[in-house]
């Protein structure tokens, strides 16, 4: 008899044109831009092609906006499961105080019920932003998994690559100068794992599920980054990713794989975001790797939700417990 396949979860932020504006310091970002109506549909058809539900981390401000509920909606209608992204989507995120991140998570949660009819019980932390007054507050709200922490060495790479292309003022790249994390967060667990917290059940505490990166090298394999790899070479990146999963195996990792919106959208959808590694593609040509991509994924996993992934790791005994630490490690 065969062996079940082992799972893995499959999510997307939803980060949307505003959004990336605002973090890389532009102008225009005030009157909240979106290319929802363009991306939603496209990717919504994209999965149910392929019979998949995965989950979809939603910005409060996008979900208060009258003009994005009737796209926010279709996905709950669609059977995906909608997580928190924040309400502001700043990835100095864990720079704020325990209060405001409060704040913060409340009027998320709030606005993306109303718009979704689904209260979310994950949360993602914009640009991997992490912090334990975070996960303190996420854990007397109730949540059952944080998704935030990306172990990698190359987090300060990316970050010098981003400042390369902005403009920013001294000041923002201060507000930015954890984004994409540090060294340290490279030695950080690939499987998933409960979080230590004072005051919590270990045994129904905080579950964290990493984006995952490639076991012992910790470079990434989100999809972005495998659509960046295919700019130098297509044959070159879905490589990458056969043998990333291949190393999921033989490890034991039950991956849980990463896409953002401009994974599906090229640069003739969008020309504003010609910063953003990858925008030289055309849309197709993104669609048909992705879709080698998850074709890959699902023949070697069976891929769900991070609500369902989460669950599964609940049911494990034994699970690792790591105490959160978050100093200022090496940028």
């Amino acid at each position: 008899m065969k062996q079940p396949k082992p799972l893995a979860s499959l999510s997307l932020d939803l980060d949307n044109k505003w959004s990336y504006l605002k973090t890389h310091g532009d102008s225009g970002w005030e009157s909240f831009p979106s290319y929802f109506e363009v991306l939603i549909p496209r990717v919504l058809d994209f999965l149910q092609e392929r019979a998949l539900t995965i989950t979809f981390f939603v910005v409060g401000q996008d979900a208060v906006l009258e003009k994005n509920r009737s796209a926010l909606k279709s996905l709950a209608q669609a059977g995906h499961e909608i997580g928190n992204h924040s309400f502001h989507h700043e990835p100095w995120l864990h720079l704020y105080t325990q209060p405001r991140i409060e704040t913060e998570l409340a009027r998320a949660e709030e606005a993306i019920e109303l718009a979704t009819g689904q209260k979310p019980i994950g949360f993602r932390g914009p640009g991997f932003s992490c912090s334990e007054a975070t996960l303190q507050v996420l854990a007397r709200r109730g949540y059952l998994y944080d998704a935030s922490t990306f172990p990698t060495f190359l987090g300060p790479l990316a970050r010098a690559y981003y400042f390369m292309t902005t403009q920013l003022t001294p000041e923002e790249k201060q507000e930015r100068k954890k984004l994409f994390g540090t060294l340290k967060d490279g030695l950080r667990p690939l499987k998933p794992y409960r979080w230590s917290l004072p005051d919590r059940e270990l045994e129904d505490g905080l579950i964290e599920i990493p984006v995952t990166t490639m076991p012992i090298f910790k470079v990434p394999i989100h999809v972005s980054y495998v659509l960046y790899l295919s700019t130098i070479s297509a044959s070159l990146a879905i490589t990458y990713f056969y043998l990333t999963l291949k190393l999921c195996r033989l490890t034991g990792v039950e991956p849980s794989i990463l896409l953002h919106p401009l994974d599906f959208l090229g640069g003739d959808d969008i020309d504003e975001l010609s910063f953003f590694p990858g925008m030289k593609l055309p849309g197709e040509q993104k669609l048909r790797i992705v879709s080698r991509v998850l074709e890959m994924l699902a023949k070697q996993f069976t891929v769900t939700t991070m609500q369902e992934h989460a669950l599964h790791f609940a049911q494990l005994p034994n699970a690792l417990v790591v105490k959160p630490e978050f100093g200022s490690g090496l940028a």
